[in-house]
């Protein structure tokens, strides 16, 4: 999804593939026109056989030899239609979508059996568990005690905004504003850096190469790090009005620290009185587990369309609730997968077949999009 994610992704294939001798090229909205042209004509002819890129693989002229596997990373991210034209360059090309926490669609279609699962449910050796807490407005100072405690150490905090600018409309703290506020009155003595979608990409890329480097120690940000950003030294995030985000995004940007051997604070700060705001949040606070998150996220949003486009809301089920019927899906599931092995033509249920062969043109367009 992002162009820092897959630099880092085509610098650590270029480590192991060299030795394999396969070639790898990389292709983003920003690579130059004579090394874009070189990467088109190369991967029309197969002469290149791993291509790393961003939405930029999606647009037309990027057509591939023979297209055998498609992995998408953080795939959340993507539209089902941009999966769908990207899946479609090639004959029916083996498919591995990856995150860190799966978007209720998708775990809908793992319930549905449509999707293979695996799933690693423990931390990489040597990391712990973030510490998430919820904070409210008035309890902020606690946060910046954590901040100048890891910045003492060495170590390096985010502290997350919704907003670019102010909006008369939402009366949010956006993040050029907390980023002059902080500089000037809360952290003097340390370095404190913006990065927003708005930046230009050299300077987006000044401000990460400090962050990264330790020459700043604190990065406020939109959710431009949610995916991509590796610092093992970051240890504290503050994410200010987090009830306006999605669960999923919540983890996600929580996965931003946690990444060394020392151990990490997430501050969820919240305004809001609501008790399903409250609720969204303490599922963090309690839980790591991507797919929890995930299933609770199922809870409160729905899990969309199965056969369709819409990636969240009431689903197109007439009786059965993807949340609560689990288990009466998953024996559906594999007695259908029993009757199919007997009898892939449905023979000995002429009814079901007839039911099947109806349904057929208005659910087949659809079921392409997965």
């Amino acid at each position: 999804p992002t162009e820092v994610l897959a630099a880092q992704h085509y610098r650590k294939l270029c480590d192991w593939m060299v030795q394999l001798h396969v070639p790898v090229v990389m292709l983003t909205g920003s690579t130059p026109e004579r090394k874009r042209r070189e990467a088109l004509r190369d991967l029309a002819t197969g002469a290149v056989k791993l291509v790393v890129g961003t939405h930029a693989l999606l647009e037309e002229p990027v057509t591939f030899s023979r297209l055998g596997l498609v992995v998408i990373d953080e795939q959340h991210r993507f539209g089902v239609h941009q999966r769908s034209r990207l899946l479609n360059k090639g004959a029916a090309p083996h498919l591995l979508t990856m995150t860190a926490t799966p978007i209720p669609r998708t775990l809908a279609l793992s319930i549905h059996g449509d999707l293979e699962v695996s799933q690693i449910d423990e931390l990489p050796p040597g990391r712990q568990p973030v510490i998430t807490t919820i904070l409210a407005p008035g309890e902020r100072e606690q946060a910046y005690g954590a901040i100048r405690t890891v910045a003492s150490r060495g170590e390096r905090a985010y502290v997350i905004l919704p907003l670019v600018d102010e909006s008369d409309k939402l009366k949010l703290r956006s993040a050029v504003q907390e980023h002059q506020r902080l500089a000037r009155t809360v952290f003097p003595n340390l370095h404190v850096v913006l990065l927003h979608g708005r930046l230009t990409p050299g300077s987006k890329q000044n401000v990460l190469e400090a962050f990264v480097s330790g020459k700043a120690q604190v990065l406020v940000s939109t959710t431009v790090v949610e995916v991509g950003m590796d610092v093992p030294d970051a240890t504290v995030m503050v994410v200010e009005h987090a009830e306006r985000f999605g669960l999923a995004q919540l983890h996600q940007l929580r996965g931003r620290i946690g990444r060394g051997q020392a151990p990490s604070q997430c501050f969820l700060i919240s305004e809001s009185r609501q008790a399903v705001a409250r609720q969204r949040l303490e599922v963090l606070a309690r839980s790591q587990d991507g797919f929890e998150i995930a299933e609770m996220d199922l809870r409160f949003r729905g899990p969309g369309q199965v056969l369709g486009t819409r990636q969240s809301g009431l689903p197109d089920l007439a009786l059965a609730s993807l949340t609560n019927d689990g288990t009466v899906l998953e024996q559906a599931r594999d007695a259908a997968k029993l009757l199919l092995q007997d009898d892939p033509q449905l023979h000995t249920v002429p009814q079901l077949r007839a039911r099947l062969v109806a349904q057929n043109p208005r659910l087949a367009p659809a079921s392409h999009l997965n």
